[in-house]
C-alpha cells in the first residue's frame, strides 16, 4: 500500500485547490471572526467584568459591521471557489503522511534495530487526547478559544513531556512515602565530566511528579540550538532514556552504592532542549495560556513549580536563578512498586497514576478533533520535533465516499517515533445532526517496531476513531463500532504478508485509541458498554459493563470551569483530580434521571468518578502466539490543562518475548 504524501495525484490539481481555496477562505476567515465575537469564553467574560470602560463591548460594535460588510462583499469569490473545490474532492485522497525532512534528527530506522525480539521484552507507549481544535467561533461553545495559538502550544507541550527522561522512584514500604534527603546523597549528577559523582540534596514532599533541572551546556534558548549538538549531551531519542530509583523500608530509604552509581550514569545524559521561542509572541496573545505560578506544563518554565517534588541544590549552595536559563526543567513520575502487597486495589497488576506530563519516551499519538486545517500544520510542525511519522489532514470533504455533504474532515491525527507502514481510512455512513457535517471515521495504522534476527519484521496494528457525540444516539454508536471491528480485520487481512508455513511479520500489539463518546457508567449508555467489541478488546479501566476500576476517573472536563485558578495549570488540575471533590467539582458525571450532566459544584454523592469518553483498548488476539502483552502503566494526563475540555490518556504496554524477560 502506497502511502500518500501529498493531497493530490499531481502538481496541477493541488495547485488548483490552493486557488479555490484562496477564494474561500476570506468569506471563511470573517464569518468565523463574526461569530466568535459574539461568544464569548468564561475566561473573556471574567476580563470584562473588570473592564470599567466597556473596552471589549465597543470594539464589537466597531467591528461587527467592518466584518459583515467585508463577508458580503467576499461572498461572489467563495461562490467561485467552492464550485471549482467541490469537484476536486472526489480525487482527493484521504490523509497526507509527513515524514521528518531533517535527517539529523530522524531516528526512526535506528529504533527499529534496537529490539531483535531475541529473548527480551520490549514496551510501547500509546497516547490519546482529544484537543477541540475546531474553527475558532465553533470551540468557543466548548469554552475555549484562540484555535491557532492553541494549537501550537498543545504540540509543545506534548513533545516537551514526551521527550523528557524516564525517572521513576518505586517506594518499597508499605507505610512510610516519606523520602529524606539523606536517601538520595549521591542520587543523580547534573552535569558530567567529573569523575567524582556531585552530591544533590534533596527535599521532598508526596506528589506525582519530580522535578530535576539537567544541565545543558552550550545556548539553548532556542530551538535552532538543537543543531549545535557541540558540549551537548544529547542522548540518541531511540535509547530508553530511563532513570529508576527503588527505596526499601528495610534500609530506610537508602539507595545502595550501585544503585546510586547506574542512576548517576543514566541521569548524567540531558535530553535535548526543546525550547521554543516561536510561540511565545503568539502565546502571549492568548494570556489564559501564559505561564503561571507552578505551571510547568510546557516544561519551558523555570519557575519552580509548587507541586515539585524534589528541590534540587547543587554543591552546597542553592542554584541560582541566572544559572538556570540555559537549564531544562524536568520532571518524572512517582509511582507504587508493582507489587500485590503495595497496591491500594490489591487485584491490580499495573501502576496507574494521574500526571502532570505526558510519559516519557512516549511512541504514538492518536489525536481527535484537528479539524482546523491551519491549526493541524502548526500542531504536526510542533510535533515534528520528537514524532518522526505523521499522518493528518484525515478524511474526506464534499460528497465524496460519504451520504451527506462533509464541510470538515475526521479530525484524526497521528503520530508515531516508529514508521508507518500502511494506513487506511473509513468514513461512518451513518452520522447524524451536527456530527453528519464532519467526516468522523477511523483511522487504521499498521507500524513497524523492530525486526527478529531472523529478518522477520516486527509489527503492530493502531486505530483511531471518534464516534458519534449526540446524546441519545445509542444506536447509531453501536453500528459505528460494528463497522470499526469490520474494517479493522479487513485492513489486517490485507495488509498482512504472512503465512502459518511462512509467517514474514511476528504482530507484537493490536490497540485501539479514541473518543467514543460513550462511558462505563451512565445508564443511557447501556448499549454500548455491552458491545461485542469488549469482549475481543480489553480496556484496562473497566472491570466489568457499567463499572469501572475504583481508581480510573473521567476524562471530560466541565467546560465552564476549565479557566478556575484551581485547575488552568497541570499540577493544579493534578492535584484536583486527586480528591473526590475536586473531581465532583471540575469533571462532568455520567448522566441519569436524577443527575445532569454537568454537576460542577455538586458535593452529593455520583456515580462513578466522572464520564470516561476517552478509551484505550488492546487485544492479545491474533498476536504472535508465543509472546505475552500486558499493560505496565495507565496515566490520566492533565498536561493541557486549560487548552482543551478532555483529560488525555496513555498506556504502556510490555511485550514479553520469553521467560527470561524482566
Amino acid at each position: 500500500m502506497v502511502l500518500y504524501t501529498s493531497p493530490f495525484p499531481n502538481s496541477f490539481l493541488s495547485v488548483l485547490h490552493s486557488f479555490s481555496w484562496g477564494l474561500i477562505f476570506p468569506c471563511y476567515w470573517f464569518a468565523d471572526r463574526l461569530v466568535a465575537s459574539f461568544v464569548p469564553t468564561t475566561y473573556e467574560k471574567r476580563q470584562r467584568a473588570d473592564d470599567p470602560c466597556y473596552f471589549h463591548a465597543l470594539c464589537i460594535i466597531i467591528t461587527t459591521p467592518i466584518y459583515l460588510a467585508l463577508l458580503v462583499a467576499s461572498l461572489p469569490f467563495a461562490l467561485i471557489g467552492f464550485l471549482l473545490w467541490s469537484p476536486l474532492q472526489s480525487v482527493r485522497r484521504p490523509y497526507i503522511y509527513s515524514r521528518l525532512e531533517d535527517k539529523s534528527h530522524a531516528n526512526g530506522a535506528t529504533l527499529l534495530t534496537e529490539w531483535k525480539a531475541a529473548g527480551n521484552g520490549k514496551s510501547f507507549c500509546f497516547g490519546s487526547a482529544n484537543v477541540c481544535l475546531l474553527p475558532d467561533s465553533l470551540a468557543r461553545f466548548n469554552n475555549v478559544f484562540n484555535t491557532q495559538a492553541r494549537a501550537k502550544e498543545i504540540g509543545r507541550r506534548i513533545r516537551n513531556g514526551a521527550s523528557r527522561p524516564q525517572i521513576k522512584i518505586y517506594i518499597d514500604s508499605p507505610t512510610n512515602t516519606s523520602i529524606s534527603a539523606a536517601s538520595f546523597s549521591s542520587l543523580v549528577s547534573p552535569q558530567g565530566g567529573d569523575s567524582t559523582n556531585r552530591t544533590v540534596n534533596v527535599g521532598m514532599k508526596r506528589t506525582t511528579s519530580m522535578e530535576y533541572k539537567g544541565d545543558n551546556s552550550g545556548s539553548n534558548n532556542g530551538e535552532d540550538s538543537r543543531d549545535d549538538k557541540a558540549g551537548v549531551g544529547e542522548p540518541n531519542e531511540g535509547e530508553d532514556n530511563s532513570c529508576i530509583v527503588r527505596i526499601n523500608g528495610e534500609d530506610n530509604g537508602h539507595v545502595s552504592d550501585a544503585e546510586a552509581d547506574t542512576i548517576n550514569g543514566q541521569a548524567n545524559t540531558s535530553g535535548p532542549a526543546e525550547q521554543s521561542q516561536e510561540g511565545d509572541a503568539e502565546n502571549s496573545k492568548t494570556p489564559n495560556h501564559r505561564q503561571k505560578e507552578g505551571d510547568s506544563g510546557s516544561l519551558d518554565s523555570y519557575t519552580a513549580s509548587r507541586e515539585s517534588l524534589v528541590k534540587v541544590r547543587i554543591g552546597d549552595g542553592t542554584v541560582d536563578q541566572s544559572t538556570v536559563n540555559n537549564k531544562l526543567l524536568y520532571k518524572a513520575s512517582i509511582m507504587k512498586k508493582t507489587s500485590v502487597r503495595k497496591k491500594k486495589h490489591t487485584d491490580e497488576t499495573f501502576d496507574h497514576e494521574i500526571s502532570a506530563f505526558f510519559p516519557a519516551n512516549l511512541d504514538f499519538l492518536c489525536l481527535q478533533e484537528v479539524f482546523d486545517k491551519r491549526a493541524a500544520e502548526k500542531l504536526k510542525e510542533q510535533l515534528h520535533h520528537y514524532f518522526e511519522y505523521i499522518v493528518y489532514d484525515v478524511g474526506v470533504y464534499s460528497c465524496h465516499g460519504c451520504c451527506s455533504f462533509k464541510f470538515v474532515n475526521s479530525g484524526l491525527l497521528f503520530a508515531s517515533r516508529y514508521p508507518v507502514m500502511d494506513a487506511a481510512y473509513h468514513c461512518y455512513p451513518n452520522g447524524k445532526g451536527t456530527d453528519s457535517l464532519a467526516s468522523k471515521g477511523a483511522l487504521f495504522l499498521k507500524v513497524q517496531v523492530g525486526s527478529t534476527p531472523q529478518d522477520q519484521r516486527i509489527v503492530g496494528y493502531i486505530s483511531c476513531t471518534h464516534l458519534q457525540a449526540l446524546a441519545g444516539d445509542t444506536t447509531v454508536r453501536c453500528e459505528q463500532l460494528d463497522m470499526l471491528q469490520d474494517w479493522l480485520s479487513e485492513f489486517r487481512k490485507s495488509t498482512s504478508s504472512s503465512s502459518t508455513a511462512n509467517p514474514e511479520e511476528l504482530v507484537a500489539f493490536d490497540v485501539i485509541c479514541g473518543d467514543l463518546n460513550f462511558d462505563n457508567c451512565s445508564s443511557e449508555d447501556k448499549l454500548e458498554q455491552q458491545h461485542s467489541l469488549f469482549t475481543h478488546y480489553k480496556d484496562p479501566c473497566r472491570i466489568g459493563p457499567g463499572e469501572d476500576k475504583p481508581w480510573a476517573i473521567g476524562t471530560l472536563l466541565d467546560p465552564e470551569g476549565l479557566y478556575d485558578e484551581e485547575v488552568c495549570t497541570p499540577d493544579n488540575l493534578q492535584k484536583v483530580l486527586e480528591s473526590e471533590e475536586g473531581r465532583k467539582g471540575y469533571l462532568v458525571f455520567p448522566t441519569s434521571k436524577n443527575h445532569s450532566s454537568s454537576q460542577k459544584g455538586r458535593k452529593a454523592s455520583l456515580k462513578g468518578n466522572g464520564r470516561r469518553i476517552d478509551y484505550m483498548l488492546y487485544t492479545e488476539e491474533g498476536l504472535y502466539l508465543e509472546w505475552k502483552v500486558e499493560v505496565e502503566e495507565f496515566s490520566f494526563i492533565t498536561q493541557l490543562a486549560g487548552l482543551t475540555d478532555h483529560l488525555p490518556v496513555a498506556m504502556r504496554l510490555m511485550v514479553s518475548t520469553g521467560e527470561d524477560d524482566p
